[in-house]
């Protein structure tokens, strides 16, 4: 029986920690946690649409998840590329799902920057809800974009403000999160939406991100419907 919640946000943000974790706690190869990871993504996505809420933002690659191994880096990449050229694209077009990416393109490989703009093209037109990805994403490195777009622009000093940063990060034109949940029981934010998420909602879950379940969700849902949000009025 599925629990029913108030107040659903309407854009919720998610840091999928835990994958690498989650395959050494169970004796398999970190790319299997990887795995795993994705098909969980497709399961929350579902929940999100069921329950009514219209974006979702995907910590998918930091900026610092460069450093890791080049293995594993192209292991993560080819996942994003089944995401953005394959079944799971084609899926979320029928359903009307816009497709947005965001974060630092130009590091990207030719292939993934045009499965990017296709899959972006493709949904450009859908009205049922937005999956934001955030690759090769960092915070910081959106507000330093955002300042470099705003120098170039020769805006006035004394003309810029809030909104003239708001409309040059990679998230314009997208509200800020309500919520944000991060998985795996860490309790930072590692660099993820740090300009939009000045008021949004903090849930921290102890489960990794491959074993997060329905039930999760709902409690996190239920947990959310009862705060306050005064945005400090």
């Amino acid at each position: 029986m599925e629990t029913k919640t108030k107040n659903v946000p309407y854009h919720i943000g998610v840091i999928m920690d835990g994958n690498r974790r989650w395959a050494k706690r169970k004796g398999f190869p970190t790319f299997e946690g990887h795995r795993k990871g994705l098909d969980k993504i497709k399961e929350f996505g579902k929940w999100c649409k069921e329950k009514g809420v219209k974006i979702l933002t995907l910590y998918t690659f930091s900026t610092e998840n460069w450093n890791r191994s080049k293995e594993e880096i192209k292991y993560l990449m080819n996942l994003l590329k089944q995401v953005l050229g394959g079944k799971v694209l084609k899926e979320l077009n029928k359903e009307g799902i816009k497709v947005k990416v965001i974060g630092q393109r130009e590091r990207l490989d030719k292939e993934i920057i045009k499965l990017i703009k296709e899959a972006e093209e493709l949904t450009k037109n859908n009205k049922e809800g937005v999956l934001n990805l955030a690759i090769s994403y960092g915070g910081r490195a959106e507000i330093v974009n955002a300042v470099k777009e705003v120098v170039k622009k020769n805006i006035p000093a004394g003309k810029i403000d809030e909104k003239i940063i708001e409309q040059n990060l990679w998230t314009k034109n997208l509200p800020d999160p309500d919520l944000i949940i991060r998985t795996a029981g860490e309790q930072r934010l590692s660099g993820f939406l740090t300009w939009q998420s000045v008021y949004s909602e903090f849930y921290f879950s102890k489960k990794y991100w491959p074993e997060f379940s329905k039930k999760d969700f709902e409690e996190i849902l239920s947990d959310y419907s009862l705060r306050q949000r005064r945005f400090g009025k």
